[in-house]
């Protein structure tokens, strides 16, 4: 296989493990050579500790479930493409 082939499914799914496992991200390859540096640095980095990755978790789920970045019915007006703020955010913030 060539250095500038897809990253193969095998090394899709090793990333994910290894990012899951060293609590980091990472952005996906576009060849199987990027796929490969990319293993090598998640591998170098070391697992981190179980509790450190489930509170991880626990805090992305919490904001994905709404928390505070959830835009409120009153905020907006119109629907699609036409949708806009209901009030401007600089005369509140002046008031």
């Amino acid at each position: 296989m060539a250095h500038t082939d897809p990253p193969t499914p095998a090394q899709q799914r090793y990333l994910r493990t290894l990012a899951q496992r060293t609590g980091t991200s990472f952005t996906p390859p576009a060849t199987s050579g990027e796929a490969s540096l990319e293993i090598k640095r998640l591998k170098a980095l070391g697992k981190s500790p179980r509790d450190e990755r489930d509170a991880d978790r626990r805090a992305i789920a919490q904001t994905m479930r709404g928390g505070d970045v959830r835009v409120r019915d009153d905020e907006i007006e119109g629907y699609g493409s036409s949708c806009q703020w209901s009030h401007s955010t600089r005369a509140s913030e002046s008031a």
